[in-house]
């Protein structure tokens, strides 16, 4: 053995006295150099006076990294932190009516009503010198920094229970520094605003305990089946063991990593002389009992697809995030109407008011929304069909969908109102040159009124209208109403709904809501106003500005005719029984599957209510298709939903009539100018008949009236001498 080491050592040796027989050349070359630099640095940094300068930065950033946390501390408004821990975030409806909650939080119980043993086990574990500090401990947070300066990351402590509050109330939970410095200042005034009872109170009631539990009392619920205070040596250390790593520590799951995990926290116990080694030899030895009498309360996130657009335009309007909308008990007043959700939602549960899936078992999607038109209040949303998962996609407010011929009255039609087209003026479907396009059922009308070839969806008249009025008024016209276009959109086609990237529901019923509402649009949106805790309003837009879309005469003109959508033309088996709407059906092509829909659509509306629905696939495909027209398939699913929310309307009548209600057939000059030519001649023959015989009338009226004055007479007389 000691020949070997004397060997490597030899070995060694050669190898360092290569190295400098190579080097020394070289550092003989680069030394004169370098002292020469070295000379030069030490007179320009004395000259310039660099130390002090770089002192001086170092402290002026010290300063205003200090100043920026001192603020950001000051904002967080640290006064409202136990109420809105303590307070749930409650979502109203319109009538301010409670209609369910956001986020998960636990049965809050204070710090009386928490056994002692979960206090020592904590204090013992997490924060040993909890009561002396002022929110920090000055050596975890040189461990913290010694760590990142040697590993590159914070490997763990240093962070006090005040600390681990602010943290899980403000902050995210990334291991920076910069995160521990503002856990740091916002610790330092949590401490100046609430004493140390207040302190673990919020932070055991507000901490996640695995298995859909939060805070300290429900969780003795969940795994030990008594309340809080009544909580053993032993299973107090359970709990406080799982606040490490509730998903891998909770004895539901993982039995042998809590029984370990509390072995640990009892030693803790016995060294910080909460407990002898006695006792926790005794408890050591033992395992535990598990019994779960948890009753979960009802789920306060009653309507999942109103309740996720509230968060994403929270998010999107406001400065507050939905994590801290959630857990800081806001009040949010919505325009939720719960009727109609409720009606909706009843619909959508309904399977057989749908398409049959695919052949590869692929649901047939939906999506609806209802919407104030004079408020511009989403009243009630469905985002789609089955299984649905938190903030899952909503295909009312987020999906781009091809609106297809519900896109003819904004593009179209308005614009031919406005300039100067009526509902009889008389257009053209016969084939066109300019672009290629064909009828639904491939045949052509001829000349047709505007409101039939609206009722009855033509295509080809559309087109040839469009012509008329002129794209670019068309493309302007559907951007006024609030759809988004691309410039790929400036085409024949974007007048049927063919779109480059689309539109969503709702969009479509906010652009509806002008025909409703005398030609005014108000933005659409579902939160009127929100408060926090302490009851002070943080956000509100209960009136917003409305824009002129178009007149109240063209919305009222495109109203009647659109009534006849519903009386008569493609949507007359979607009316819903008992009442009066106006609205639009709307179909796109499948490329992938020849005569058959990608989308399908209904639009239909009251002075009350703008209801928009769809029907597809998420991937349309060769086999992902959808047969008929929308009259056809989605008619009984909004009829449905239509039926169920007007008669929790205040149905108000329309203040115009049908123009089907005058008896007009929409076949233009083919019936109309024979109704007239008729008309015409009918009356010139009697009047000249009249004029030629009306002696010989007169002569025989005469003689007439003479006869039955002789009958009356002899009638009588006989009756008398009877």
């Amino acid at each position: 053995m000691k020949e070997k080491m004397t060997e490597i050592a030899e070995k060694l040796k050669h190898f360092w006295a290569t190295i400098m027989e190579y080097w020394l050349p070289i550092w003989s070359k680069i030394q004169p150099g370098l002292v020469s630099f070295e000379q030069k640095r030490k007179r320009f940094w004395k000259k310039y006076q660099v130390n002090k300068i770089l002192v001086l930065l170092a402290l002026l950033t010290v300063l205003i990294t200090s100043i920026y946390l001192f603020v950001l501390a000051k904002s967080q408004n640290v006064g409202m932190l136990k109420a809105g821990l303590q307070q749930r975030t409650i979502v109203y409806d319109q009538s301010d009516e409670e209609a369910g909650t956001l986020g998960q939080k636990g049965t809050f119980v204070t710090i009386d009503e928490i056994s002692p043993y979960v206090i020592d086990a904590l204090v013992s574990t997490e924060d040993r010198r909890f009561y002396t500090h002022r929110g920090y401990d000055l050596k975890g947070i040189a461990r913290a920094v010694v760590g990142k300066l040697t590993t590159g990351s914070i490997t763990g402590g240093g962070s006090t229970i005040t600390q681990q509050l602010a943290k899980n109330a403000y902050l995210n939970l990334d291991q920076t520094l910069i995160r521990k410095a503002k856990e740091l200042f916002l610790s330092i005034e949590i401490e100046k605003t609430y004493n140390k009872d207040e302190i673990l109170e919020m932070y055991l009631n507000n901490v996640y305990m695995a298995n859909g539990v939060k805070g300290i009392e429900d969780a003795s619920h969940r795994y030990f089946g008594k309340t809080a205070k009544d909580l053993t040596v032993d299973e107090a250390a359970i709990l406080v063991g799982m606040l490490k790593g509730p998903e891998i520590y909770n004895p539901i799951d993982h039995y042998d990593n809590a029984i370990n995990r509390r072995n640990t926290v009892l030693s803790v116990m016995v060294d910080n002389g909460k407990l002898t080694q006695e006792e926790a030899d005794q408890y050591t030895s033992a395992g535990i009992y598990l019994a779960d009498n948890y009753n979960e309360t009802t789920n306060g996130y009653r309507y999942p697809y109103y309740f996720d657009a509230v968060l994403n335009e929270v998010e999107a309007k406001t400065k507050i995030s939905a994590e801290d909308l959630q857990k800081k008990g806001y009040k949010v007043y919505t325009y939720l109407n719960q009727n109609y959700q409720q009606g909706m939602d009843t619909s959508f549960a309904n399977d057989y008011l749908f398409p049959p899936n695919a052949e590869d078992g692929e649901t047939v999607q939906g999506a609806s929304i209802a919407l104030n038109p004079t408020t511009g209040g989403v009243e009630a949303v469905v985002g789609g069909r089955g299984e649905k998962g938190y903030r899952d996609l909503n295909r009312a407010t987020q999906a781009s969908l091809s609106p297809g011929s519900t896109m003819k009255p904004l593009a179209i039609y308005t614009p031919a109102l406005e300039a100067g087209y009526n509902a009889d003026s008389i257009l053209k479907d016969d084939p066109i040159d300019f672009y290629d396009v064909t009828n639904y059922d491939g045949q052509y009308y001829g000349d047709v009124s505007m409101h039939y070839a609206l009722e009855q969806s033509l295509n080809v008249s559309a087109v040839w209208l469009m012509n008329k009025i002129g794209i670019d008024t068309s493309f302007n016209k559907v951007q006024k109403f609030g759809i988004n276009l691309d410039e790929q959109d400036h085409y024949y086609g974007m007048g049927l709904g063919g779109l480059t990237k689309g539109t969503t529901p709702m969009r479509m019923a906010s652009a509806y809501s002008v025909f409703a509402n005398d030609g005014q649009q108000t933005p659409a949106r579902f939160i009127r106003k929100i408060e926090d805790a302490s009851g002070k309003i943080v956000y509100e837009n209960e009136t917003p500005k409305a824009k002129s879309v178009t007149s109240k005469k063209v919305a009222d003109d495109m109203t009647s005719m659109m009534m006849g959508v519903f009386s008569t033309g493609s949507g007359a088996s979607a009316k819903p029984y008992g009442f009066q709407m106006a609205g639009k059906t709307g179909t796109t092509e499948n490329i992938s599957s020849d005569g058959n829909a990608k989308d399908q659509w209904i639009i239909g509306y009251t002075p009350d209510v703008v209801l928009a629905t769809w029907i597809g696939f998420d991937q349309s495909s060769e086999t992902h298709y959808l047969t008929g027209s929308s009259g056809q398939n989605l008619s009984a699913l909004f009829k449905d939903q239509a039926e169920r929310i007007l008669v929790n309307s205040p149905q108000t009548s329309f203040d115009v009539s049908d123009v089907n209600d005058d008896g007009s057939s929409g076949f233009g000059n083919t019936l109309e100018s024979w109704k007239d030519k008729i008309k015409d001649s009918v009356s010139d023959k009697v009047k000249d008949s009249v004029e030629e015989n009306l002696p010989s009338i007169k002569e025989k009226i005469k003689d007439g009236l003479h006869y039955w004055k002789d009958q009356m007479s002899d009638a009588f007389n006989g009756l008398i001498n009877r």
